[in-house]
């Protein structure tokens, strides 16, 4: 009753509103007058979740990263998802490959791996593709991290959720696409679609837990976890809700998916047999990325919001650049305009200077041409800052892969925890460093503590997209 009562007096005031507008305009003509102001609102994290492949949780994940450990491993026939054909062509398409590298979750049972059937609930679970069960097990985590799990009506309006995904659920699609092939349609199962849209993932766990602010999927391939999270932060700053949900999430370790990225010719195809020396970032004898799946989920609170209920601060998100390279479909400019674009904007708006930043998180998916452009960005941007080696830099998709989707979003975790915990995490197999890097200017080799004021973190995507967040300590 009291819900419909406040519905109604919602309802009573817009109507008012919108007369009285009409009124005054239809008489006089006058222009509306400008939009009520904003007052500035800032925006800080309270909650961390993640599934990675090395591990599922934040603390397994952080504590495994920093020791030096590696996620991944050779591919199996299993692992492409391809139940529904015939063993021969199982084969042959495995053979076909020419990586057979990827970082893919742990699953089971045991502390640190990923349960699929504790997700899988008995209203929902045929709906939900393994990238949707990804994002709610790493939101699950953020917000009992956070603490964040409202009753109140209230709340949940001013609570809302920003989870997006580079690619959705191939697997799926290749299964759809084989009873066609087959003339058995009729077999198609109805929740074909909400498993393959990437937005489910954001619409379950809105319906998990009632959150009714915005409902919103970024899809920047590589750069959609940092947009995602990026685009929840503004919609704090701009009033729409006080807490945001926000994050990336994939599960594209399938057949379809890799023969893509093979043909693509964008997969590391040199360590077949010695898989954990196959993500090498910012090294010479780095060939292509792996392709790794997870989730990465952050709370998002207004400040005064979180300090009135006590909540746990781990860093403020104070700066969100964006850029487009307009350049080519897969490949930056050589000369990284676009990463410089999107760093500079993400400190103009963070009010820090170049040389107040401490660490980097660099996107650099251990690709020739990819690495190169964004060391030589980063060396532009922050000139002596960097070559003094007053700047901490690393590639953290050395342990992890690249994660596609869910890239920008785990990262941005990555570069949050080494603020909260003043360690700067490593990057794994640089034996022999790129040209570019020269004394001082050197990707960490070994995780280092230090103090971290000020940390940025890049994502970067096929189409020239571009997106760096910049987190910072909060007294």
């Amino acid at each position: 009753m009291a819900m419909k009562r406040r519905l109604w007096c919602k309802s009573a005031q817009l109507c008012h509103c919108i007369h009285r507008n009409f009124s005054s305009s239809s008489s006089s003509l006058e222009p509306f007058k400008p939009p009520p102001f904003f007052p500035h609102r800032r925006v800080v994290v309270t909650g961390l979740g993640m599934v990675t492949p090395l591990g599922c949780g934040v603390e397994t994940t952080w504590n495994r990263l920093i020791k030096g450990e590696s996620g991944i491993r050779a591919l199996s026939l299993e692992d492409l998802k391809m139940n529904g054909f015939d063993r021969d062509t199982q084969s042959y398409t495995f053979d076909q490959l020419t990586s057979k590298v990827a970082g893919i979750v742990p699953s089971g049972t045991k502390p640190g791996e990923f349960n699929e059937a504790l997700w899988l609930d008995s209203k929902h679970g045929k709906s939900m593709a393994k990238f949707i069960s990804y994002a709610l097990c790493a939101a699950d985590e953020a917000l009992k991290d956070a603490n964040w799990i409202p009753s109140e009506q209230d709340e949940k309006e001013k609570t809302g959720v920003s989870i997006g995904g580079g690619i959705g659920s191939i697997g799926d699609i290749l299964d759809a696409s084989q009873l066609i092939c087959e003339k058995k349609l009729r077999r198609l199962s109805p929740f074909f679609v909400p498993r393959i849209l990437i937005n489910m993932a954001a619409g379950h766990v809105s319906m998990k837990y009632g959150f009714q602010g915005p409902n919103h999927a970024a899809v920047t391939a590589c750069a959609t976890g940092a947009n995602s999270i990026g685009d929840a932060a503004r919609m704090i700053q701009f009033g729409d809700a006080d807490v945001m949900v926000a994050g990336g999430t994939e599960a594209s370790i399938d057949a379809l998916s890799i023969a893509g990225f093979c043909r693509l010719r964008a997969l590391s195809t040199k360590y077949n047999s010695t898989p954990q020396e196959a993500s090498r970032p910012f090294d010479c004898d780095r060939d292509g990325f792996v392709i790794g799946e997870g989730a990465g989920v952050l709370v998002l609170e207004e400040l005064e919001h979180a300090k009135k209920r006590g909540a746990k601060i781990y860093a403020e998100l104070r700066g969100y650049g964006m850029s487009g390279d307009a350049h080519h479909i897969t490949q930056p400019h050589t000369d990284g305009r676009g990463a410089i674009l999107a760093m500079s904007r993400a400190l103009k708006q963070s009010g820090i200077c170049h040389d107040q930043v401490d660490y980097v998180n660099a996107h650099a998916t251990s690709t020739p041409l990819g690495d190169m452009v964004e060391a030589h960005a980063i060396k532009s941007l922050f000139s002596k800052h960097a070559m003094s080696g007053a700047l901490a830099f690393s590639s953290t998709k050395g342990a992890i892969g690249h994660l596609l989707g869910a890239a920008g979003a785990v990262e941005a975790i990555f570069t949050i925890l080494a603020i909260h915990k003043g360690i700067a995490p490593l990057s794994l197999n640089i034996s022999n460093p790129d040209p570019i890097f020269e004394e001082a200017f050197m990707p960490l080799k070994t995780s280092k503590k230090m103090q971290i004021k000020a940390a940025l973190s890049n994502a970067f995507g096929f189409g020239g997209t571009n997106a760096a967040l910049l987190f910072a300590k909060i007294p």
